[in-house]
């Protein structure tokens, strides 16, 4: 019974029946408080069917969390028409992607057909003292105790404390997926319970804003189509006077608070890719339950827009007793296009003087929808942001999308983990001061017709390159299981927050002259290093700084 093994760092991934190809990583710095990843890649040598134990060695003060590396199936891993190679592979095929728990004692599979990976995820305490720590890894046949492969990796702990994330981070949350995969009522006391599950994974792995709908977002639904309804906001209307409760708005606010989340992004108020309808909104009119407004209801209808300025003056009122109004961001639309100008115009102006005060942000892509004073915060997607940066857009924000697939960072299951990781340093270098992805846990096929198994259907029914819609799996019990894009993306906050340290011991310029020494002074969003290794030595001189002004 013969096992290989090789010790890589997080930034790689192997497809089956390939071997791997990098040099071994054995050693690293990290900063107190982060969560710095490693993998083992293995292979049975003679057996087709090996089960091992993974066993793991540390100081007691560190905390560390093995994940089996599972593959997921992608029928479009990119887009045909895409004018890129930076690619893994463009083949549908199955990829690393899922992050399965392995508890104590619990064996995994080593198969002589194809590599696989073992996840080691070390959380280094605040508190901990500066020095070396030894981490031992071994695997041990199932039944046998005597290990078959022995392995160390050596993290270094720098003498800093990793600073909170300053980014404002969301991806979108949505509440009707987790309801339908797990079969419960939407809003029951289950739901709530893995609402809840599903919020502390996000806040863990650095999201500190949430979607919050008030009523049921007009997102990614077919023109007349609806999703589930999920509205936070109670409606109620007697004889044309209408009334609202705030109760399950302020038990979905004190969950995230609970959680980590600091952040409220109210869901949009009119419809998506041009404004012209009104959202679902259900109300009890006369002690009967039904839809008051929706697709048939026009943006500019005189009804909703009266029933909207009552609403938000009230809403306003409420945030604002909870101590939350300063942290909470609006939309009008989504993604509206230049065509769109005047509709747009049209749903902001008519709710304007109600949200004064408040900011609004929105994912748009043309410079003119911000000049055009229509939109604060402007969220252009990173392929379209120069414009933005150029003209100095002040507390400018950045989103990624599935078109997002050319040249620029993304999170897709067949691009290399380094386009995923570099966002880190891109977001520092241009001062953005928020991020956007949409599909945290989009688990519907596109337009959200019908309920699709992530694990089976990565691509939301072959619309969008597989890791677009989704950043963890339904686990058993209510609670989610991580993917590697996630813990990879959150690696490149943690850079970024580095970065942030960085600049308050020796100066932005300082750090901006180091960005362009070790990536080239065209360093952007289109340009970067194409290197696992180079991101890694880049955080390496990173942490030695920090280590050389302490």
């Amino acid at each position: 019974m013969i096992i290989n093994a090789k010790i890589a760092s997080s930034l790689e991934k192997v497809l089956p029946g390939k071997a791997p190809c990098f040099n071994e990583y054995r050693s690293a710095t990290a900063l107190k408080g982060e969560i710095f990843s490693f993998q083992v890649f293995y292979i049975s040598e003679d057996d087709n069917r090996i089960r091992l134990i993974p066993s793991v060695k540390s100081p007691e003060s560190l905390d560390i969390e093995l994940f089996d590396v599972e593959f997921a199936p992608s029928l479009l891993p990119a887009y045909r028409d895409r004018n890129d190679e930076d690619y893994i592979t463009t083949q549908p095929g199955l990829f690393p992607d899922v992050l399965r728990p392995v508890p104590a004692g619990q064996a995994i599979t080593a198969l002589n057909s194809c590599w696989k990976a073992l996840w080691v995820a070390v959380n280094l305490p605040q508190d901990l003292k500066r020095g070396k720590y030894p981490i031992q890894i071994e695997l041990i046949p199932e039944g046998t105790g005597t290990p078959i492969w022995f392995g160390e990796f050596e993290i270094e702990a720098i003498d800093a404390v990793l600073p909170p994330q300053e980014l404002i981070f969301t991806q979108w949350f949505h509440c009707d997926c987790l309801a339908s995969y797990y079969r419960v009522p939407a809003l029951s006391e289950e739901h709530w319970r893995i609402i809840e599950n599903y919020m502390r994974n996000a806040a863990r792995y650095g999201m500190n804003m949430i979607l919050t709908p008030i009523f049921t977002p007009p997102l990614d639904t077919a023109v007349g189509g609806e999703r589930m309804t999920i509205q936070l906001v109670g409606v109620s209307v007697h004889q044309g006077e209408y009334s609202f409760d705030f109760t399950k708005l302020k038990r979905y606010i004190d969950t995230a608070t609970r959680c980590g989340i600091k952040y409220f992004e109210i869901s949009h108020l009119f419809t998506q890719w041009g404004a012209k309808a009104a959202p679902k909104v259900i109300a009890t009119v006369d002690g009967e339950e039904r839809r008051i407004f929706g697709w048939d209801t026009a943006s500019d209808s005189q009804e909703y827009r009266s029933f909207l300025v009552q609403m938000i003056t009230e809403l306003k009122s409420f945030l604002k007793k909870e101590g939350v109004l300063e942290n909470c961001y609006f939309h009008i639309s989504d993604e509206p296009h230049l065509d769109h100008l005047e509709s747009y115009r049209k749903a902001r102006e008519g709710v304007s003087e109600a949200l004064k005060g408040c900011r609004i942000i929105d994912a748009l892509s043309n410079y003119d929808f911000y000049s055009e004073g229509l939109v604060d915060n402007p969220i252009p997607a990173i392929d379209h942001i120069r414009p933005f940066i150029e003209n100095n857009v002040q507390d400018l924000w950045a989103y990624y999308c599935c078109c997002q697939c050319v040249k620029v960072s993304n999170r897709f299951f067949s691009m290399p983990s380094y386009r995923n990781r570099i966002l880190g340093y891109q977001l520092y270098k241009f001062d953005i001061k928020g991020f956007l992805q949409w599909g945290y846990n989009f688990w519907f096929s596109q337009y959200s017709s019908f309920s699709i198994d992530p694990y089976r259907t990565t691509d939301a029914d072959g619309a969008f390159p597989s890791g677009d819609a989704f950043s963890v799996y339904p686990g058993e019990g209510g609670s989610p299981i991580p993917s590697l894009r996630q813990l990879v993306f959150n690696e490149a906050l943690q850079d970024l927050r580095a970065l942030r340290l960085l600049e308050r011991l020796a100066g932005r310029q300082k750090v901006l002259e180091l960005l362009d020494e070790n990536f080239g002074a065209g360093f952007d969003f289109e340009n970067y290093p194409r290197s696992a290794e180079k991101l890694l030595e880049f955080r390496e001189t990173v942490n030695r700084m920090i280590a050389e002004y302490l």
